[in-house]
């Protein structure tokens, strides 16, 4: 069965076709069409705290191409799920009304807590060790969520309110940086092997960018030089030296940083990019919910 995932984030919105496959026992969500969008609506609630006229327009017509996509590929059901920019948008309540009335589409505001357990429910799809310890952090657009698993279950976690589109405004709190340490140092037990996962449009292209396969993992390291290097270029030179688009040239400075510092924080040699997300995480849950309905 096919269905469709739309992640509406503080950088991009994104419409994932899937459908979850059986390989041999094992389960994995196939990418049938991928398509994204860089409405980027955090740069103006970050600042103003709405969402404007004009960015709203070009928000309601992406939903509506999507809804229409979805139709082609005759899905089995659709989920919409909105982060942290429509979360703190005054208007982001009548903006997804007004989506509904127009498209059919209803999208939820989910909450950091919410995010992160869709993201990580795909994990269990992953060929690892569940019941050793691991930490995963996904690094967003407005704002960032560390999990930690032992035993097969997630013990500790937190979202935090700094992301990609939020440096890039200014708008962390000066505090932040000691607020993550803070946490982790309460939280995490760092003398205790943990296998690092990192999730994020970021992450997925610095993976690309180092030329690593899958589930290779990206050294303490290389991550560090790759950040030193990527800081001292300018946007233009980032495009044209690795090849990429403007509002991932921006973007991938600040989340460089961020990892680099909660990976450090960690005292991880090492970090993981198995390249799932919210996307994956809504269709895995789809599919489950569909199961259950059949059993």
């Amino acid at each position: 069965m096919i269905y469709a995932a739309i992640d509406i984030g503080t950088n991009a919105a994104r419409l994932l076709i899937g459908e979850v496959t059986d390989n041999n026992g094992r389960f994995y969500v196939k990418k049938i069409s991928y398509t994204r969008v860089p409405l980027r609506l955090g740069l103006e609630v970050f600042t103003n705290g709405i969402i404007s006229d004009t960015k709203r327009d070009q928000f309601v017509k992406t939903m509506r191409a999507f809804q229409l996509i979805t139709e082609v590929y005759n899905v089995k059901g659709v989920r919409a799920c909105a982060t942290s920019a429509m979360r703190e948008a005054e208007n982001g309540t009548a903006i997804r009304q007004q989506v509904y009335e127009q498209t059919g589409l209803e999208i939820e505001i989910i909450d950091g807590e919410e995010e992160a357990n869709i993201i990580f429910s795909t994990f269990f799809l992953l060929a690892f060790d569940k019941d050793s310890p691991f930490i995963v952090i996904d690094v967003g657009g407005g704002s960032t969520e560390v999990s930690v698993f032992e035993e097969g279950q997630r013990i500790a976690g937190k979202s935090f309110k700094i992301g990609t589109i939020r440096m890039l405004k200014d708008k962390v709190e000066s505090n932040m940086w000691s607020t993550i340490r803070s946490w982790i140092k309460e939280s995490i037990n760092i003398h205790m092997p943990h296998k690092v996962f990192a999730t994020g449009g970021n992450i997925n292209k610095l993976h690309k960018l180092l030329g690593k396969k899958y589930l290779e993992p990206v050294e303490y390291s290389e991550l560090n030089a790759f950040y030193q290097e990527l800081s001292n270029l300018t946007l233009e030179e980032r495009m044209s030296k690795y090849q990429l688009k403007p509002d991932r040239a921006d973007v991938i400075v600040p989340a460089c940083e961020i990892y680099e510092y909660i990976v450090s924080e960690l005292d991880a040699s090492s970090i993981y990019v198995p390249k799932i997300g919210l996307s994956d995480g809504m269709i895995y849950d789809m599919y489950k919910q569909d199961q259950k309905i059949a059993e």
